[in-house]
């Protein structure tokens, strides 16, 4: 017993976080239910206050313009001189009434008709019909009373013949006498009332009292929007102005802010604008239960995907903290193996950048090994260079000491002073070679071109022309500057100007062009020879390691001359498709 109570008590234990969580869970998304569908229920409503605003404009658009229509007609019709004529005399014009039908007809108004002084009617437009009003007496009716004593005035009531519900526009009508009668134009509104069905929406115009005028749905005609006073609902019976209608309340909740409840509870928006006859006001109201339905259904859908998230994210909690429980079992272990990967590495990086400083230590001792081979190519190019200013320096001083013993300081003077220009000419040739030859990669920056040009001018001068090749090489501006090395900008060169010389030795009329042109910020050297250009076969080759066309040659110089250009931050490349042999470099201007 003992042991089947702690078997309870240990899978309580177990169970009761896993309840907690259910609990929390459902809490949680009952209460994002509630909050959700609320925000969106607020959404709906506005979204739907809005729109029924704009369909109310609408709908009251529709009315103005069939009200203005009618109410020039009166206006018009009162300074028509057969009216005047008629009721003056009082008698009935059979003429006027076809004019007054033909009227009617072409403007669309119920019906038109003339009241004389007493009110009775002297014509109208359906006085061939059974319904005719000629020889009625209307002068109780409202609208002759307004006509009459204000000049004019606007009556919504039925017709005591038709028995179909209109708008009365009456107006009086005066000679140089005063009155003498009112002409009446009834308006009605089926086509208006046929054009609001067309939809869910329920239209109504109301008057003064609430009562419906006009309304998309027929059976609410002359029920009241709110309950009228006894005393007022008798006067309007009496008056006969909806015949014998109940005015029963209309049945419909209309809160300040549109929210409305229909006669079956369902929920609706609802907008109303005054419309421009006194007391009328037009309601628009749009059903609203399918807009909040589907927003209850997307609150629904969402706290379910809440919850199912909520339920992921508890579990994927309850994950992280197994999961941390057997990291942290393994993680001594793994700082361990870190560690000792760690000192690994360390002992792998160190063997590295001694690797590298290696590989730039062997680089740099190959271009100045191959420096130094293009000086034993050179050099005896630059011994003719040196030999000549000696000799000049040997016949410029035993003229000199000739001077002195034939006492002419002066000319002895000039003689010692073309001396020195030698000797300075022979230490530019020499500091020349010594840089050239010296052991280092130097600097990379702004570095003036012409500098360059006018020594490799000096290294490979002589050798071209010891061998009969014409050398054209520009004179850059001192001003333009490119980003590089002295030194082995002038090995680039040198190497490209000595393969070109090797390449057309021995032709007719050989020659070797360097030319200089500059594109944006880019500064480009081509290297032209009057070769006959390179074999396409070996073209793609010229810049591998240990690839040479010559005999004995190592095949490094373009590899080499090549990678200086890259560290420059350039180009070097052999442009294939020329007549000749063309080398083109480009350089970073600085």
């Amino acid at each position: 017993m003992m042991r089947r109570s702690a078997s309870l008590l240990a899978w309580s234990r177990r169970i009761a976080p896993a309840l907690l969580a259910i609990v929390a869970i459902a809490g949680a998304t009952a209460l994002f239910l509630d909050r959700y569908n609320l925000a969106l229920r607020t959404q709906v409503i506005q979204a739907e206050r809005e729109e029924t605003t704009q369909q109310t404009r609408a709908v009251l658009r529709l009315l103005e313009s069939e009200l203005q229509k009618f109410r020039l007609l009166p206006a018009v019709l009162g300074e028509y001189p057969d009216l005047r004529v008629a009721l003056r005399s009082s008698r009935i014009d059979p003429a006027l009434n076809d004019k007054l039908a033909l009227l009617k007809d072409r403007t669309g108004a119920a019906a038109i008709f003339a009241l004389d002084r007493n009110g009775r009617t002297i014509a109208a437009s359906n006085a061939r019909l059974p319904t005719s009003f000629v020889g009625q007496d209307y002068s109780f009716r409202p609208y002759y009373r307004l006509g009459w004593s204000k000049g004019g005035g606007e009556y919504f009531a039925l017709g005591t013949v038709s028995g179909r519900p209109g708008l009365y526009l009456s107006r009086r009508i005066e000679d140089g006498g005063g009155p003498i009668g009112v002409i009446v134009v009834k308006v009605e509104f089926d086509p208006i009332e046929r054009a609001w069905r067309d939809g869910q929406a329920l239209s109504f115009v109301t008057d003064a009292n609430g009562v419906l005028l006009l309304s998309s749905d027929a059976s609410l005609r002359f029920r009241a929007l709110h309950a009228i006073a006894p005393a007022r609902k008798a006067q309007i019976t009496a008056a006969l102005q909806f015949g014998g209608a109940p005015l029963t309340p209309l049945g419909i909740t209309i809160a300040d802010d549109g929210l409305t409840t229909m006669r079956d509870g369902a929920q609706a928006m609802t907008a109303s604008l005054p419309v421009p006859v006194s007391g009328w006001r037009l309601y628009h109201i749009e059903p609203m239960d399918a807009a909040l339905k589907a927003a209850r259904q997307r609150a629904e859908v969402a706290a379910i995907l809440f919850a199912v998230l909520l339920s992921l994210l508890v579990a994927a909690l309850v994950w992280a903290l197994a999961r941390r429980r057997r990291a942290s079992a393994a993680r001594a272990r793994l700082e361990q193996e870190v560690a000792l990967r760690t000192a690994d590495l360390a002992r792998e990086m160190e063997a590295r950048a001694i690797a590298d400083r290696r590989y730039r230590q062997a680089r740099e001792e190959l271009a100045h090994a191959n420096r130094l081979g293009t000086l034993g190519t050179i050099s005896a190019g630059v011994a003719h260079e040196i030999n000549q200013p000696v000799a000049t320096i040997r016949a410029f001083a035993e003229n000199a000491a000739a001077f002195l013993d034939r006492a002419q300081p002066d000319r002895a003077a000039t003689n010692l002073r073309e001396i020195v220009a030698m000797t300075d000419r022979i230490g530019s040739i020499t500091a020349q070679l010594r840089r050239y030859a010296r052991r280092g990669v130097g600097t990379i920056g702004p570095l003036p071109l012409v500098q360059v040009i006018e020594g490799v001018r000096l290294l490979v001068g002589d050798q071209f022309r010891s061998a009969g090749v014409r050398l054209d090489l520009p004179t850059p501006d001192p001003a333009l500057m490119v980003r590089a090395g002295r030194v082995r900008l002038e090995q680039v060169l040198v190497n490209l100007l000595t393969n070109a010389l090797e390449a057309v030795r021995g032709q007719p009329d050989p020659w070797v062009v360097v030319a200089l042109a500059q594109r944006d910020d880019r500064i480009i050297v081509d290297v032209l020879d009057s070769g006959g250009g390179i074999d396409p076969a070996i073209a793609d080759q010229l810049f591998m390691p240990f690839a040479t066309t010559k005999a004995g040659g190592l095949g490094l110089g373009l590899h080499i001359a090549r990678d200086i250009v890259i560290e420059f931050g350039g180009t070097l490349d052999h442009v294939a498709g020329e007549d000749h042999t063309l080398f083109r470099m480009t350089l970073a201007s600085a």
